[in-house]
């Protein structure tokens, strides 16, 4: 399958914008939390700045959420994991409600009260989660009931590979065979569960071959570009839609910063980001545009602008929205 000019167009802006946004928050995630010279007794403050708390971003994989979600409509459902924000800009999720969560401000999509590991968003069906794992079994119940009410909207869940050797995986893989759910699991596969390496943790080189053991295709896409990711999506959505049931789908991508903000990386070989930067997905979609006639210098400045607007706009939004008020700590939560 392959996309057309304003699919490919669509991919590419999506891409930038996601990582404007991710090089924008890693910045300001920074602010307050490093001593201003190093002293004893002073360390990187978590809870300090404007962005309180883990921040884990996406820099780098970028092809996995556009490729997939180029195929979605809006009653589809997206559930992410811990390191989200590519699936949701993606999904079109809330932008400004979005940057206002990370916030902490009342008009976030959870009140301020989730943080960037757990964004909510109805209006386009996106839900992540911190917890690992989570979120297969919780796209199984969504393509259980589009299954149910005679829709054909399907569910995706995305995660790690490091997910993969969790319990709910398997069991997510096994009902959604067992009950030929429309659900599309797909596994992101950045080398590091944290900094632990893949070959260190798990005793299969692709699990996407770990699919035959549950009745379900297996797609592996070995490398980290997003029209190789729309031709495998696209094939697993639409067997979904045709009520065909799950496909799981790993793509190999590179993440570009630390497992969080703030990590010193010293599990990783010297100057690896750097050299995962010299085939960056961004650039290499950007090109096969220029080769279809499709964009060129004056159009990628313009695009690059009205996104540069976009995401300024949610950041500065955020900064001067107003925190809840201290009495509403115990609203909108679960209590006896």
């Amino acid at each position: 399958m392959d996309p057309t000019s304003e699919q490919l167009l669509w991919m590419y802006e999506k891409m930038v914008e996601i990582r404007e946004y991710e090089e924008t928050m890693a910045k300001v995630y920074l602010e307050g939390k490093l001593p201003p010279k190093i002293q004893k007794g002073l360390a990187f403050d978590i809870g300090a700045g404007p962005v309180p708390g883990e921040m884990h971003l996406a820099a780098g994989q970028e092809p996995v959420a556009v490729g997939v979600c180029a195929h979605l409509r809006r009653e589809d459902t997206v559930v992410g994991a811990h390191r989200p924000h590519h699936f949701a800009i993606a999904k079109d999720v809330d932008l400004l409600a979005m940057t206002s969560e990370m916030f902490g401000k009342e008009n976030g999509l959870g009140k301020g009260k989730g943080g960037h590991m757990h964004l909510f968003d109805p209006a386009v069906k996106f839900s992540c989660s911190g917890i690992v794992g989570a979120g297969a079994p919780q796209a199984c119940g969504a393509a259980l009931a589009a299954k149910k009410l005679g829709k054909d909207w399907v569910a995706v869940s995305f995660f790690g590979e490091g997910a993969a050797n969790q319990g709910s995986f398997h069991e997510a893989l096994n009902l959604a065979s067992l009950w030929k759910l429309p659900v599309i699991f797909v596994c992101e596969d950045n080398k590091y569960g944290i900094s632990v390496e893949k070959s260190a943790s798990t005793a299969i080189a692709s699990n996407a071959d770990r699919a035959a053991g549950y009745g379900m295709p297996g797609v592996l896409v070995d490398k980290n570009d997003a029209v190789a990711v729309f031709a495998a999506a696209g094939e697993a959505v639409a067997r979904a839609r045709r009520g065909e049931g799950p496909t799981l789908i790993e793509v190999k991508t590179d993440r570009y910063l630390g497992h969080f903000q703030g990590d010193p990386e010293t599990y990783r070989p010297k100057n690896e980001a750097q050299h995962l930067r010299e085939n960056d997905p961004i650039n290499v979609l950007g090109a096969q545009l220029r080769e279809r006639g499709e964009l060129d210098d004056a159009k990628d400045a313009a695009l690059r602008s009205t996104v540069s607007v976009r995401v300024q706009a949610a950041y500065e939004h955020a900064r001067n929205s107003p925190y809840p008020a201290p009495e509403d700590a115990l609203l909108h939560v679960f209590a006896d």
